[in-house]
């Protein structure tokens, strides 16, 4: 008697690390990505950068966690197949994958560019509900993956693979709100918590003519504030240097990635001017104090990476003004070694993995 055998599965086989539980450490974890479609692209990932996002996902520390989660939304390989009606995309091609992998399309913010605002939600690159195979999706800890091309982004000719990995998020999200509230050349622009996203802000902000302040909690980044562009330095905790920048920030972006007085920071603004928070996403970040805010007219607001045509941008721009992330290359067998350095602050300033390390 011969028994029939269940047809194989579908996809292409791929290997990464992904975590299996809030408090289990990432291991190595083999899956199939979809196969390629007509609009898709198949990269085959030489790096991806480590976010505290990931962090913060792997450990369930923003609840709604869906396991095995793999993370990383910073990615960077070169296209290995192309569907049959990709026009911007060939194979050989850098490209990248940041934070998003699809969004609906239909609603007004995709219409406006704005995919991570979409309406009908915004299909993230990990741990997000994938309405086209009704999985979750997995990140860039991967040796390889598939995304529409409208979501990929072309690396262009001489910028660093690895050091532009972290630009898909730390890059954009610091980008995009410096241009939505329009810092101009010669604006004097604060950065708080100088670590992943913070640096490659002050270099952005130093791109854009303006001149960038650090303030951090970190003495040793006082120091490496000149070398990343920054026309001065604050350290936070002391309250003279504080009170001798009162009421003189064009612009203050937030980078820390968890709950911090933003009181203090307000306090460094001029009448009119706005603090942006892209950090912290505890459900209960700060208490504000609405004095401050009232009898200056100053204000508070959020941002939340960019969209596709903005990501592309930032790429570009840090392209011609050859501005790359300070990175710490890792294999993929130190990430949780790597987890544990980033919560202590021990990088400088971001981890990368280099995927080649998955082969052997």
């Amino acid at each position: 008697m011969v028994c029939a055998q269940p047809p194989a599965p579908k996809g292409i086989a791929a290997s990464g690390y992904a975590a299996t539980d809030a408090s289990v450490a990432l291991a190595p974890f083999d899956f199939l990505r979809r196969d390629v479609g007509p609009t898709d692209v198949q990269i085959d990932i030489l790096f991806c950068g480590v976010c505290h996002s990931d962090i913060h996902t792997a450990r369930n520390e923003w609840l709604g966690t869906v396991y095995p989660c793999v993370p990383g939304h910073e990615i960077v390989g070169r296209v290995s197949t192309v569907g049959n009606k990709v026009t911007r995309l060939k194979v050989g091609d850098v490209a990248a994958v940041g934070c998003m992998v699809d969004s609906c399309q239909r609603c007004p913010s995709c219409a406006e560019g704005l995919e991570q605002f979409c309406e009908n939600g915004t299909t993230f690159t990990y741990n997000s509900p994938d309405p086209g195979t009704g999985k979750t999706t997995y990140g860039g800890y991967s040796t390889t993956v598939v995304v529409t091309e409208k979501f990929v982004v072309k690396i262009p000719a001489g910028l660093d693979p690895k050091g532009a990995a972290p630009l898909l998020c730390a890059g954009v999200t610091t980008y995009s709100p410096m241009r939505h509230w329009k810092v101009l050349k010669g604006q004097k622009v604060g950065v708080v918590g100088i670590g992943g996203l913070g640096h490659v802000a002050v270099k952005i902000a130093r791109a854009l003519g303006a001149r960038p302040f650090a303030i951090t909690t970190s003495p040793g980044k006082i120091k490496d504030a000149g070398r990343l562009g920054a026309e001065g330095a604050v350290l936070s905790s002391d309250a003279k240097a504080m009170k001798g920048h009162a009421n003189s920030f064009d612009f203050i972006l937030s980078t820390v990635p968890r709950a911090h007085d933003l009181n203090p920071y307000v306090a460094l603004l001029k009448r009119d001017r706005t603090l942006v928070v892209v950090g912290a996403l505890d459900k209960k970040a700060s208490d504000l104090v609405a004095a401050q805010l009232i009898h200056a007219r100053k204000s508070v607001a959020g941002s939340l990476i960019g969209g596709m045509a903005e990501t592309q941008e930032v790429v570009d721009f840090c392209a011609k003004h050859k501005i790359t992330a300070d990175v710490e290359v890792i294999p993929a067998q130190k990430i949780n070694e790597a987890y544990d350095r980033v919560v202590k602050k021990d990088v400088r300033y971001r981890f990368v993995i280099d995927m080649a390390s998955l082969k052997k």
